[in-house]
């Protein structure tokens, strides 16, 4: 039965994962005819994802659009997101959780990857000279879910009511019920190092076995491995986030990375999880994995409800 007061529509942020994706990071180029293009385009958003996606129907096309924290100011001003602000660095300068310049992120994914460069190359086109694309990587799925140093990766996301439960913002933050927050940071390895160990010391790093993908026993288990240090607890009980992490890599230029993506209802988990690895917990003993991979893009954006990035065209910031 309708209610006349539905809960806004999240964006496609806890659709199942896809082999394929495209990360784009853009800024925003000053002007207002250039903010009004901008504006106008948020309303088109939903209707080229359809476009694209009813080209392909089991293709599974969608886009998540997020809007950093000096963004939302100048295209949408105020009520804002009540959590949002520029991306946290974490850590001493020899493995720092770097904040890099970012306006608009866009996750775009689908099965196959021509229904995601044919989705970004039309949201581009429609954004025209009003931003710059100052990232932009595309990721594939490997082999059996494992990230690029041969580990399965995000074993431990929320499914189903919980996915929702630990990504999607409610009645804390009414105005923008529905919408995530979105932190984004891309990792090259140094995949001879990593190679040059045993398979034993790269499970002690990561804390989980590398073949079946069992977390090690805590009798075992470093405090200082990855899994050890992305759990977050809060009042006792564990605080999820949710990954969609992408593998990608230019083999010819040595380059082989991670692009880490994370859904939350607030920054404060994400944060945490980044303070944990970088800085250490206690400080000094930081996620070893660190020894070997280097976070090189960092970014915070919150992404509205899909009735809310429609709504945000008509905003007169």
């Amino acid at each position: 039965m309708p209610t006349d007061n539905p809960s806004p529509e999240p964006q496609s942020i806890c659709k199942p994962i896809t082999s394929s994706a495209i990360f784009i990071v853009a800024t925003l180029v000053p002007g207002i005819e250039r903010t009004s293009q901008v504006l106008a385009w948020c309303a088109d958003i939903a209707a080229l994802t359809r476009s694209v996606g009813k080209r392909v129907p089991a293709g599974n096309l969608s886009c998540v659009c997020g809007f950093g924290s000096e963004a939302w100011d100048t295209l949408f001003g105020a009520p804002r997101p009540a959590s949002l602000h520029g991306f946290r660095e974490f850590g001493p300068e020899s493995r720092l959780a770097v904040a890099t310049p970012g306006d608009i992120l866009l996750h775009i994914r689908a099965e196959q990857m021509d229904l995601c460069f044919e989705l970004a190359t039309q949201l581009l086109a429609a954004l025209g000279e009003a931003v710059v694309v100052v990232d932009e990587v595309q990721g594939f799925r490997y082999f059996d879910m494992r990230s690029i140093i041969g580990f399965v990766d995000g074993t431990e996301n929320p499914v189903d009511r919980k996915a929702i439960e630990f990504t999607i913002v409610g009645n804390e933050d009414p105005a923008f019920a529905g919408g995530s927050y979105v932190l984004v940071q891309k990792y090259l390895h140094n995949m001879t190092a990593w190679n040059a160990l045993s398979v034993e010391g790269q499970e002690r790093i990561i804390g989980r076995t590398k073949l079946s993908d069992i977390e090690l026993d805590d009798s075992v288990k470093p405090t200082s491995s990855h899994s050890a240090l992305t759990t977050i607890t809060k009042d006792g009980q564990e605080v999820k986030i949710l990954r969609d992490n992408m593998p990608f890599g230019r083999p010819g230029a040595g380059e082989f990375g991670t692009y880490f993506i994370g859904f939350a209802r607030s920054p404060d988990p994400l944060e945490q999880m980044l303070e944990n690895m970088f800085v250490g917990r206690p400080a000094g003993n930081y996620d070893r994995l660190l020894d070997f991979s280097t976070a090189v893009t960092g970014g915070l954006f919150f992404a509205p409800s899909s009735d809310l990035l429609e709504e945000l065209a008509d905003r007169q910031p």
